[in-house]
């Protein structure tokens, strides 16, 4: 078997995605499942960012044990520090060091020469090294340096023990042909190159971040960059996911290279890191999107039921998508309910169970049919890693064609009721403002977003929404049979996370 390792990169590069902020709880959890998911190298964090940041990273290390956890470090005294450091706890830690290479970083953002370049690697290399024995260099927009600048600086940091070499395409400017054309150079010009893995790390701004890797893959590279659900910085990273089945179901292309992925835990994975990241997956999202395995048009459907072949190129089963999805309704019982929920991964406390049958009874009086990810929403909302500082106890709305919209609103503040009314332009957006009474943030609403989490008229809402607060954006979910009741819960959601902030 030819190994491709897959090095996640979601608690770093995909928490860069604007509101996708991740507290350390919530990393630590994320961490655990990728583990599960198979994932060779976690990369928790950048230790120098923030003091949460480093015990994100901390604790992380401290709970993996099969996972080998990562920080990053610019090629900065206190970055490297601060890293190793925070991966003190871990059994086998990797420091992952960066450094632009391209002219217009070296121009404009150092100010400096390639020679000086080269000897501040060097010298972080050299620092790094009394912290770690696995060390990971990335040569920052490599994809716009010049190529013999690339092998000089590779060549000297693999002499001073670099084990990965990173070539990462940071603004998502390459395409295919040239990634692989990049990785092969590599691997003819850099003396010492077979004493480092060549690594592949794509941003997605041209759409081509997936197709640029496996390029690397097949030019290469045996590491792979990834993050769940594609996310990260402007257009995102490349998709771990797509990467991963592309190498398990094109095996005619990548011959005898596999992951150590366990692929049934890819769809369990995906829905865990867009629930924590507020990070809505688009239906037609390859692999994890509701309509990948979907089929309308009465051909397909047909020929389907013949052979699942003619229209899947994967078998659903695979990816962990269940391929019924219809389960529960409100006559079924606390027993059904909890082996429902550990066949979906979930294995909750008697308090948790009982709070969440008692709410999933609660909307299943309201909903004829209970699915799968009903089930998810619900159960996630009771898990929580933190007891919010403000809860809904009640809200009430007027509005119509020909009257001023007006809300009450009563949150509880460790337990003591606090209410207030307000106006606005829809009961959406009165609820809103008078949460804003009650808490005395002033936030602006800069994205709103609403999905049927299921099909029928009595599907469960979700909300995803996104508020602004002195530049910083705070995101927010809440979910409920009541579209207006699911927006004031995401809300109040995003308003916990200010405050926490």
């Amino acid at each position: 078997m030819d190994k491709i390792i897959i090095f996640d990169t979601t608690l770093r590069d995909g928490e860069q995605a604007p509101g996708a902020s991740l507290n350390k709880q919530q990393k630590l959890e994320i961490a655990l499942q990728l583990e599960k998911l198979g994932v060779d190298v976690i990369e928790a964090g950048f230790p120098v960012a923030s003091p949460d940041d480093f015990q994100a990273v901390s604790q992380v290390s401290r709970k993996l044990k099969k996972s080998i956890p990562c920080a990053l470090a610019r090629c900065i005294k206190k970055d490297i520090v601060l890293a190793g450091e925070a991966l003190k706890p871990a059994k086998s830690p990797r420091i992952h060091l960066f450094l632009a290479t391209s002219k217009i970083h070296l121009q404009y953002k150092f100010r400096k020469t390639e020679e000086e370049i080269l000897s501040i690697a060097q010298d972080a290399m050299r620092l790094a090294g009394k912290y770690c024995e696995d060390i990971e260099f990335s040569t920052e927009d490599a994809t716009r340096s010049e190529r013999d600048f690339i092998f000089r600086m590779l060549e000297a940091v693999i002499k001073l023990g670099a084990k990965t070499v990173n070539i990462p395409d940071t603004t998502g400017y390459s395409y295919p042909q040239e990634m692989y054309s990049l990785i092969r150079d590599i691997k003819d010009n850099v003396p010492n190159i077979n004493k480092a893995v060549i690594s592949a790390h794509c941003h997605d701004d041209l759409g081509m971040a997936v197709a640029n890797s496996l390029s690397g893959v097949l030019g290469g590279a045996r590491q792979v960059h990834c993050t769940v659900n594609g996310i990260g910085e402007r257009a995102g990273n490349a998709s771990l996911e797509e990467v991963v089945m592309a190498i398990k179901t094109r095996r005619d292309i990548f011959g005898d290279m596999r992951t150590g992925i366990n692929t049934k835990e890819i769809f369990r994975t995906s829905r865990l890191v867009s629930k924590l990241t507020n990070y809505i997956i688009p239906s037609n999202k390859a692999i994890v999107g509701k309509n990948a395995f979907a089929h309308e048009s009465g051909i397909h459907q047909d020929a389907i039921l013949k052979n699942r072949l003619t229209y899947e190129i994967m078998d659903p089963r695979e990816v962990g998508v269940s391929s019924n999805q219809l389960i529960l309704g409100k006559h079924s019982g606390r027993h059904a309910f909890k082996e429902r929920l550990l066949v979906l991964g979930f294995k909750l406390s008697d308090k948790q169970l009982n709070s969440a049958f008692e709410r999933f009874k609660t909307v299943a009086d309201k909903k004829k049919e209970m699915f799968d990810d009903d089930l998810r929403y619900l159960v996630e909302d009771e898990i929580k890693p933190q007891k919010p500082l403000w809860s809904l106890k009640d809200f009430y709305t007027h509005s119509g064609t020909s009257t001023t919209p007006e809300a009450k609103v009563v949150l509880l503040k460790k337990g003591k009721p606090q209410e207030a009314v307000s106006g606005g332009d829809g009961p959406i957006d009165a609820c809103f403002k008078a949460i804003d009474k009650i808490v005395g943030i002033k936030a602006r609403l800069e994205d709103f977003r609403l999905e049927a989490v299921t099909s029928g008229k009595d599907a469960l809402g979700h909300v995803n929404l996104k508020l602004m607060v002195k530049n910083v954006a705070y995101s927010g979910s809440g979910s409920s049979t009541d579209i207006i009741e699911a927006a004031v819960k995401a809300y109040i959601d995003a308003v916990n996370k200010i405050e926490n902030k």
